[in-house]
Formats: C-alpha cells, structure tokens, sequence
C-alpha cells in the first residue's frame, strides 16, 4: 500500500476540503457540549482537592495525553497551583523522587488502563498521594482507584478511523482549563498576579511596568506658546509624532496636534502666521511618570489617542513636561 499521498492528493485536487474541516469543528463542538452537560459534584471535589493541595499539582499521561497534560500543568502553574508535568516512564525510573506526600497528583489516561499510569498507582497509593483520574469511562482501573474520577466519554473521534486522539484531547485539554477558571476564580487571581509569572511577555511588560521605563525623553516636540503656527508644523513634523508640545520655561500649557491644525485651517486659512497659543488644546490628556503603563493604556484607549505627555510635578508645583509615551508603538506584537 502506498502511503505517500501521491494518489489521493492527484485524485482530490479539484475538491474542496472545506467542508470537511468544517464539519470537524462542528463534531467537536458537540463533543465540548456534551461534556459541558456531563460537569457534576465530581468536578466541585477536584476544584476543593486542588484548592486544598499543600504541595504541587503533578500531572501525568503518555501520548497525546501527556501533550496535553504538560499543557494542563503550565495553565495550572501560570495562574497560581505551582504545577509541573511528569513523564510516567521516566517516574517509574527514578523521577518518582520529585513527588512529596503533599502533592495532589492528576493522572490522564482516557481508556483507563494506560500501563505506564497503572503502573505510577502502586507507588503513589504508599506515599499517601491523592490522585484525580481523567479518563473516558469510570468503570476503568483508574476511574476506580482514584479519588476522585473526571470522566470526558465521547461518542468518537473525529479522526475518521475514530483512532488518532483527537476529540478525546481536545475534550481533556478542555476539562483542564475549566479546573484552571475554576482555580482562578476561586484564588481571585488577578492580571497583576498573572504577569508576575510572565515578566518577560507583553502582558507582563505591560502591568509591571512603569510610565518612566518606557517613556521617550529625548528630541520631545516642544514649542513655545509665542511661536507661530508654521514654526509647530516645523516641529511636528521633526518629532514625527503627530503633535506638539506647548510649554512655557518647562511649564505645560496645551497641545496642539495634527488634527487641530486640519480643523483650524479650514476656519482660518491665514493661521500659519498666527501663534500656537491661539490654536492649542490647553488642557491635553498627561500622566504622571510614575504611573502604571497598563493605566496609560487605559487612558489612551479612552480617549483614543496615540501619545501621552508624562509629566512630573516641579518645586512651583506646576506639572512640567518629563516624556512622552507612545504605548502602542512600545506594546506591538
């Protein structure tokens, strides 16, 4: 048998397989629905086990189950249960020693009777371990030696031999992240806390950080109030930012940006000659250099607009001009 693909990519090339995909998104949506429907106090009993683990959350599973419990495991330990995945081949070869009496252990197989899990149980069981199956049926080996068993039964596959996991992974990685919202709520986990875990990533740069850390002080487009429109134009477009900044000895009196200009050019065709301080905004949008990025991008949102000032208070207690944050263009992707 020929199993290259040549002769079915030849015989299907004029036909769709849009369809196909679509109707396996659909098969597993209605997999998703089932279970959603199956969700009973077993569930609430694993959420208060989790809750009430002294230790660390271990997950385990071969295959695609251990795919997906490694997947489990770094949902688990990004939002709050310190959690980490461990291979049940390499556990019953020494990597038991990672585990503590203390520890709640999760063990995924869906048929139940997964050797390498079975053969995790006799160890686990002497060290005092409790342990919550997921499998697909309850009546399995695990299901009946757990303490308590989250079942995820699925009709089939979508896999057209109904052999490859395919709705079966999807169903427990889905399982999975309900315990995390769960856990979440529960624990009253906030964005501040997640990005504790993720200082590196864009969420975490974002909550973590301050005003003063990514604010540009350099080349600011600053103008006099006195100076003439024309003379703004000149410094807009040199800061490249779309606007400028109207200040007076360091004091901040207005703004004055690129769609202030279209508006007053259309009442007043001769303003190029005319000062700044009859075109400003004098009571623009500023935040403070100490203040939270995230509260920046709150405000920026708002107020729709693509730069803040940053301002400091001075001895005379007027805000001076420090910076200007440009937070969308800090924050791409």
């Amino acid at each position: 048998m020929n199993f290259t693909g040549q002769q079915s990519c030849s015989s299907s090339s004029a036909s769709s397989f849009v369809p196909t995909a679509i109707e396996s998104l659909r098969s597993q949506s209605r997999a998703l629905d089932t279970l959603a429907e199956s969700i009973g106090d077993e569930f609430d009993e694993a959420v208060r086990l989790i809750l009430g683990c002294k230790g660390r959350v271990i997950v385990a599973g071969m295959g695609k189950s251990g795919i997906v419990g490694k997947k489990m495991a770094a949902t688990f330990a990004s939002t709050g249960t310190p959690s980490f995945y461990v291979h049940p081949g390499e556990a019953i070869h020494g990597d038991l020693g990672m585990i503590a009496a203390e520890d709640l252990i999760v063990l995924i197989s869906y048929s139940g009777e997964t050797e390498e899990i079975l053969r995790l149980m006799p160890s686990l069981e002497y060290f005092g371990n409790r342990i919550i199956g997921i499998v697909g049926h309850a009546g399995t080996t695990l299901g009946r030696r757990a303490d308590v068993t989250l079942r995820v039964d699925i009709e089939r596959e979508v896999c057209p031999n109904n052999l490859a996991p395919t709705t079966s992974a999807l169903a427990i990685m889905a399982l999975g992240d309900a315990l995390a919202v769960c856990l979440i709520r529960a624990r009253d986990f906030k964005p501040q806390d997640f990005a504790q875990f993720h200082p590196g990533g864009m969420l975490g740069r974002r909550l973590l950080s301050r005003v003063v850390d990514t604010m540009i002080t350099e080349n600011l487009p600053l103008i006099d109030p006195e100076e003439s429109v024309r003379e703004a134009i000149f410094c807009m477009t040199s800061g490249r930012l779309g606007l400028a900044i109207i200040v007076e000895r360091g004091r901040l009196l207005g703004i004055l940006t690129d769609g202030d200009l279209r508006r007053a050019l259309i009442m007043d065709p001769t303003m190029l000659d005319k000062r700044v301080r009859d075109f400003m905004t004098p009571v623009p949008v500023t935040i403070p250099a100490d203040a939270m990025v995230s509260d920046a991008e709150v405000l920026m949102r708002k107020y729709k607009i693509r730069a803040l000032i940053v301002t400091g208070t001075e001895p005379d207690g007027q805000d001076h001009v420090v910076g200007l944050l440009e937070i969308f263009a800090n924050h791409e992707a």
